[in-house]
């Protein structure tokens, strides 16, 4: 597997919660743009299709592959573009918080099912069951969702770091209350950026978070604003973007993207992580 450098997508898209085709078609539009905009992969949010924790994922949500990810499927083909997307999986009586990775073909190369599940999230979304990684022409991708990538569970990202995954990506929904004052405390500073960046200059591999944008209008934290902040950092942990805040600040982020070989493999990690002054627990 070689390495590669290329254009990545960010899209901080509206979701609107319980819209179903509403949110499937801004989805296939950002798709579009991204595939125009010359990126070989776009990183969509996290539940893009009912919006996180609303009620309606009870009777919407699909298994995968199934109605909702084929559309997302067909639209990656049409394109020749990979795809990260969140969506609401149903498998069997149980529903997942998940994210699925679908190749320029349309194939589904890795399904991811949230781990970190918000207490508050618990009643809808059951635990996930398994860590993955997968081999694209682009590199070795990892998928993690939103909370998984929370400081205080950033194991998932360790074991997906020695897996070999060169670029971690995560489907995320941000959500802050509607008089959250972001100039006076910018939104991910004291989470997202020192959680990221740990992560990417430990394993030499970026790590790129998108989330939607738009009120959250039912379940646990109805009343509160989806708003963007997306973030990006690359293989030092430097920032790389940093998308808009703000519910309606809907926007499609582009950068270029180059990925590293591994810097060490299997029991090698250990010493080369406690070379950057990790004590590798």
């Amino acid at each position: 597997m070689s390495e590669a450098s290329f254009q990545l997508a960010m899209g901080q898209m509206l979701v609107r919660p319980g819209d179903l085709e509403v949110n499937l078609r801004r989805a296939r539009q950002m798709i579009a743009e991204a595939a125009q905009s010359k990126c070989q992969i776009v990183v969509l949010p996290e539940c893009l299709d009912v919006g996180w924790t609303h009620p309606s994922a009870a009777d919407q949500a699909q298994p995968i592959p199934g109605t909702t990810f084929d559309r997302l499927a067909k639209e990656a083909a049409q394109h020749g573009i990979h795809v990260v997307a969140g969506l609401t999986e149903r498998d069997s009586l149980r529903i997942y918080n998940t994210a699925v990775l679908i190749g320029p073909d349309g194939r589904l190369l890795l399904k991811h099912r949230k781990v970190n599940i918000l207490d508050i999230a618990q009643d809808l979304y059951s635990v996930g069951d398994r860590l993955g990684v997968a081999d694209t022409e682009l590199g070795r991708i990892g998928i993690a969702i939103c909370a998984d990538n929370f400081p205080t569970s950033l194991c998932l990202g360790h074991a997906l770091g020695r897996m070999g995954a060169r670029i971690l990506l995560s489907p995320c929904a941000w959500a802050v209350p509607v008089d959250y004052d972001n100039s006076a405390q910018p939104y991910g500073r004291d989470l997202w950026h020192p959680a990221y960046r740990e992560l990417a200059g430990l394993y030499e591999m970026p790590v790129i978070g998108v989330s939607n944008v738009g009120p959250v209008t039912a379940g646990p934290w109805a009343g509160r604003n989806c708003i963007g902040s997306s973030l990006a950092v690359d293989a030092d942990g430097r920032v790389l973007v940093e998308g808009p805040f703000g519910v309606d600040a809907e926007e499609l982020l582009v950068l270029s993207i180059a990925l590293r070989p591994a810097p060490a493999l299997g029991t090698d990690i250990a010493a080369d992580l406690e070379s950057k002054g990790y004590a590798g627990r």
